[in-house]
């Protein structure tokens, strides 16, 4: 096994916490599973163990439980053509490769295959909130430095990005910003060009966008730096480019049981009763993509939220696209969220 392999190696009795700190300390999201003889058990990423977490596993845990099964493998003879193949037929994003008695001896990662792409779009995270529902934790560090799982959360956005080929990141501070601004310096060390919009108040989900140093000539991502995220940013760009949208909006699946029963009226008279309903709605995930036409319109140096751009769009009848994100997503706002984010609750 190579040396890059050992780095990403764990046992099936790894604790999810060691099994994290490989996944950190390997930068490719994910930890190969090998039993003591070598041989081949298993991947787990992140996003497996993220969900492990939320679902209330200590992080005492052995990582075994949480292994998916049947994880495709290839052969040591496998092309690189047959791999890319494979990969695209699957939506695989990496692919072990298992000698003929079974033992891992490498490992394809569909970014090294492909090349990082480079994207000429910029990203904007929102970072300069007080994140007062999360105080006194918000104290003496803002909101996006709060760590999950060891690392700072407007960390793993930025190298988020990253990974799907953004190259140009605005960072929007104001409450304890210096803190941000010296922990990301230039962005030279993440691997992309970090600038700052700094609010001399509170400009709200969009205002910031005034502060930008000139207009995008392409489609700009949007984002709050609250969220935990593994989110398809790729599609979403996609998606939003394919449908020509002035504006498009990144929704997530939520339910609700109610824990009352509810009633039905029609005047005084009681029509109908539904014990403890769920409901289902469709939530704003904190992920806009918008056109540069889009950009333009956010008045300078005003409190405007986002959502304002929306509502106004829809009134002028402009398109606005809803981009369903269905991998990983939680949204640190409250001090229960922060907790099951780092898997104390």
């Amino acid at each position: 096994m190579n040396i890059q392999l050992v780095k990403l190696s764990v046992t099936p009795d790894t604790t999810v916490l060691d099994v994290l700190k490989v996944i950190d300390r390997g930068a490719k999201g994910l930890a190969v599973v090998t039993e003591p003889d070598g041989a081949f058990h298993g991947l787990v990423t992140d996003g497996d163990l993220r969900r492990a977490i939320i679902a209330g596993t200590h992080l005492d845990s052995p990582v075994a439980p949480f292994v998916p099964e049947h994880c495709i493998t290839v052969s040591e003879s496998a092309t690189r053509a047959e791999v890319l193949d494979l990969m695209q037929a699957r939506v695989l994003r990496h692919v072990p490769v298992v000698d003929a008695d079974g033992h891992l001896v490498g490992l394809h990662l569909l970014q090294e295959i492909l090349g990082a792409q480079q994207r000429s779009n910029w990203a904007v995270v929102m970072a300069g909130g007080k994140g007062t529902r999360l105080r006194p934790i918000t104290d003496h560090i803002p909101k996006p430095m709060l760590k999950v799982a060891g690392r700072p959360i407007l960390e793993r956005i930025v190298l988020h990005l990253v990974n799907f080929g953004f190259r140009r990141i605005y960072l929007s501070v104001n409450y304890l910003g210096h803190v941000i601004e010296e922990y990301f310096g230039d962005g030279d060390r993440f691997g992309c060009q970090i600038d700052y919009l700094h609010e001399d108040c509170p400009l709200g989900s969009g205002g910031a966008l005034s502060l930008l140093p000139g207009a995008p000539d392409c489609p700009l991502l949007l984002m709050n730096g609250d969220l935990v995220v593994d989110s398809d940013l790729d599609g979403m760009l996609a998606f939003h480019e394919q449908g020509s949208y002035y504006a498009t909006m990144g929704l997530r699946p939520y339910t609700h049981q109610v824990p009352f029963g509810c009633a039905e009226i029609d005047g005084d008279a009681l029509t109908s009763l539904q014990e403890k309903p769920v409901l289902n709605k469709l939530i704003n995930a904190g992920i806009y993509v918008l056109s540069p036409e889009a950009v333009a319109a956010v008045p300078i140096n005003e409190f405007f939220p986002v959502t304002d751009l929306f509502s106004d769009a829809i009134q002028k009848g402009l398109p606005c696209g809803a981009f369903m994100l269905e991998d990983d997503w939680m949204d640190i706002g409250q001090p229960h969220q922060l907790r099951r984010a780092n898997g104390l609750d």
